[in-house]
Formats: C-alpha cells, sequence, structure tokens
C-alpha cells in the first residue's frame, strides 16, 4: 500500500539532539520556524543571536524555532550533536530545540525536509542554497513562507506576529 503523503508537520516525527524522537504534532497550534543551523558560518553569529530575539520575544504568545543542524555545506556544522548542542547553547545561548543533524539535500534528505520543499519550493530550484534556509509554519502545520539564509530572522518578525494574531 502507498505510503500516505503528509497533510501538515505534524505527520512527521524526527530525533532531538539525544537522539530521542520527537514527534512534531507535539508543536500542534503553535507557529514554527524551522531553520537549518551551522556553527561555523558567517551567519551563524547573527543568526542565532535574531532567533534568540524572536524566541524570547514570541515564545510565551505559542511561537517556537526547531532547529536542525546541518553538514552540507562547506562542511560548516563538523561536530558531533553534543559538540552542537554546546555551541549553540553556550556560545550563541540558544533555548529553543535543536534537533539531530541532518541532510537537506540529495538522496539522504530528512522527509521533514523533503516535505518543505516541495511545499515551499525555491527560487530558481527547491534544493536549499545554504545554512540558515527558514521556513515558517502556521499554527495548522502548512508551511506558508520560506527565506533564503541572507534573510534575516528579524525580517521575518512581522509575519510571524501575523500568524500568531499579534501585532
Amino acid at each position: 500500500m502507498a505510503q500516505e503523503s503528509p497533510k501538515s508537520i505534524y505527520d512527521f516525527t524526527v530525533k532531538d539532539i539525544q537522539g530521542n524522537d520527537v514527534s512534531l504534532s507535539k508543536y500542534s497550534g503553535k507557529v514554527l520556524l524551522i531553520v537549518n543551523v551551522a556553527s561555523k558560518c558567517g551567519f551563524t553569529q547573527s543568526n542565532y543571536k535574531e532567533l534568540n530575539v524572536l524566541y524570547e520575544k514570541y515564545k510565551n504568545q505559542g511561537f517556537e524555532i526547531l532547529a536542525f543542524p546541518c553538514n552540507q555545506f562547506a562542511g560548516q556544522e563538523p561536530g558531533s550533536n553534543e559538540e552542537i548542542q554546546e555551541v549553540a547553547c553556550t556560545m550563541f545561548k540558544a533555548e529553543f530545540p535543536i534537533f539531530d543533524k541532518i541532510e537537506v539535500n540529495g538522496k539522504n534528505t530528512a522527509p521533514l525536509y523533503k516535505y518543505l520543499k516541495s511545499e515551499k519550493g525555491g527560487l530558481f530550484v527547491d534544493a536549499i542554497k545554504w545554512n540558515f534556509t527558514k521556513f515558517l509554519v502556521n499554527k495548522e502545520g502548512k508551511v506558508v513562507e520560506r527565506y533564503a539564509p541572507t534573510t534575516s530572522p528579524l525580517k521575518i518578525e512581522k509575519d510571524i506576529q501575523n500568524l500568531l494574531g499579534s501585532s
């Protein structure tokens, strides 16, 4: 029997940075920003800083950031999960969830990222072009927007407010 195609991101189970299964249905009813992150990228410092600002400001209003480390872009996330967590949480003070390192392009693309890319393709190709590509997901688990790595997280704030129903 053919596998049913996912209807929302809530149909996916991913692994957290400790390797435990996490059903994304636990985020049902929340606005999500899903980001592929890296510790050694030119965008790392500014993105983590601004993601933290957004998280701090909106986490109590039903906003969550899901960060997925990826080493597919110039080897900028080479560490183990423990090292990644150390860098993200200690150096960059991330309080939002960091998940297991994944691939976002190619034959080993994580199923969640296949879905994200199928819902919101890129400008010319669907492939993720670099670290810190961002997908905004509404409270129903539907992908509503995709942002380039160069888009500052704070530039997304208005869109987050609109989905949260606050301004």
